[in-house]
């Protein structure tokens, strides 16, 4: 039996992670929407060996992420603008061979016929490399976008993520994985028995017709999710294969980790089924103060405006620009409480250090809530695998703090001491993400139906 490893996801927005990472004197801001500067990027990405290149999207501009309407400034900008994942993909896919590509894409305000053909399209374009980060969309401006008066409701948008991801596995199965003959000599193009109709009327959808892609070469693109509140670890439990998850300790991690493997259960699924990947944004230098110095020199170029409208982001639209910023985090009206987990777990890593305000958003800046790493190598790695070996995760999600100098550093230093301890692969595994990730390849539901219904005839 292989050895259990770190499985690696990427999320390096051409923008930099932190609030202030474009402007690192290494950054290239004026190259974010440079097809070449991201192939760069994912090339680097895939010299580490990365599992997948992630990118988060919304589908409005985003005003919430250290960007200001009234200032001439944008701290955090990978949401603000930028590339469709997808399109992006499909176009950095022709010049890669191993990485995955998770794009992000919403079930509230997308189609399931549309999404599952973009999807199946792209694991075909990549060789069978693309995932789906599935979002139900926590940005209320998106309405105004797509016809909508008012962003629907959490349990709603949970509801309706349901049904969208049963519908979207229904319309990937709508060709058995051998339907196409391209026989010449019969003129048979694809046998027509072998395709199966959705034939789907539920609350939210009416998808009747086949999909007009053949069956990914995945069998599905790899399902990944991030969120972490009671509906969406169920949804998680139920569907995901790779969930991406912010913890800040060793205790609350292992305490989500045993949560969501404990639910895998009632679904008919096992723990290895799924690949729990913290996000974690890692300073690493030779020296202890040589990384340090990384991050605090990151933290200088944060405007106030911009950590301010960071955290408002991120706290459910808390005002905070009225309080001492050098003052004790301030007590938050139940009034300006939105019970949200993010909201949460900014209050809490609050209270945890007792920051002042400024302190919070150079702490959030570099990673919005997700873990932060300072130090060595074998600092960080120590770290990382005590996580690795304690039930708190199967891999992590590295959010590197500015490009592209935090995913080099992360490949120069954090590689290979996890190769050195046999934490990490020399090679990769195999041609696709499901292969390279250790996860099983879906049989057609359609195909698995039939054989039950066989097998009871006889």
């Amino acid at each position: 039996m292989a050895k259990r490893q770190i499985k690696l996801g990427a999320f390096i927005p051409t923008t930099s992670q932190h609030a202030a990472g474009w402007r690192h004197p290494e950054s290239r801001p004026q190259d974010h929407l440079s097809i070449d500067y991201a192939i760069e990027l994912a090339k680097t990405a895939e010299k580490g060996l990365f599992d997948a290149y992630f990118l988060a999207d919304g589908l409005s501009v985003n005003w919430s992420h250290g960007a200001s309407k009234n200032a001439n400034t944008i701290g955090y900008t990978d949401k603000a603008v930028g590339f469709e994942p997808v399109t992006l993909f499909s176009a950095i896919s022709a010049v890669t061979k191993n990485i995955g590509f998770i794009a992000t894409a919403s079930t509230t305000y997308e189609d399931p016929y549309l999404l599952a053909r973009k999807f199946a399209s792209l694991d075909h374009i990549s060789k069978g490399r693309a995932g789906w980060n599935v979002v139900t969309t926590s940005a209320a401006d998106t309405a105004r976008n797509f016809n909508f008066d008012r962003h629907p409701d959490p349990a709603l948008r949970y509801e309706r993520a349901d049904e969208f991801i049963e519908v979207t596995q229904k319309l990937w199965d709508s060709w058995a994985d051998d339907a196409f003959k391209y026989d010449k000599k019969t003129d048979q193009f694809f046998e027509a028995s072998q395709s199966h109709e959705p034939l789907h009327s539920g609350k939210y959808f009416n998808v009747q017709g086949a999909l007009n892609v053949p069956r990914p070469p995945q069998g599905y693109p790899v399902i990944v999710q991030a969120g972490q509140s009671e509906a969406g670890r169920e949804l998680a439990a139920k569907y995901a294969e790779v969930i991406f998850t912010s913890q800040q300790n060793l205790e609350d991690a292992q305490a989500f980790y045993r949560d969501i493997k404990g639910r895998l259960v009632k679904y008919g699924r096992h723990a290895d089924d799924i690949k729990i990947m913290p996000g974690v944004s890692i300073f690493v230098a030779k020296t202890e103060e040589e990384a340090q110095a990384k991050y605090d020199l990151l933290n200088s170029l944060i405007l106030p405006d911009v950590g301010l409208g960071l955290l408002s982001g991120l706290s459910g639209g808390i005002d905070l620009s009225k309080y001492d910023l050098d003052a004790p985090f301030p007590k938050i009206n139940d009034a300006d409480l939105t019970f949200s987990s993010r909201q949460q777990l900014i209050i809490d890593i609050a209270k945890e250090h007792n920051f002042t305000i400024r302190q919070l958003y150079e702490y959030i800046a570099s990673a919005r809530g997700h873990w932060t790493l300072i130090g060595t190598p074998e600092q960080v790695v120590n770290q990382l695998q005590t996580w690795f070996e304690n039930e708190a995760a199967d891999g992590f999600n590295v959010l590197p703090p500015s490009t592209p100098a935090g995913l080099n550093d992360f490949v120069e230093f954090i590689v290979p001491e996890l190769q050195r301890r046999g934490l990490f692969r020399t090679k990769y595994e195999g041609t696709t993400l499901r292969e390279n990730l250790g996860l099983k390849r879906p049989e057609n539901q359609y195909v698995v139906a039939s054989r039950l219904q066989n097998s009871e005839a006889s």
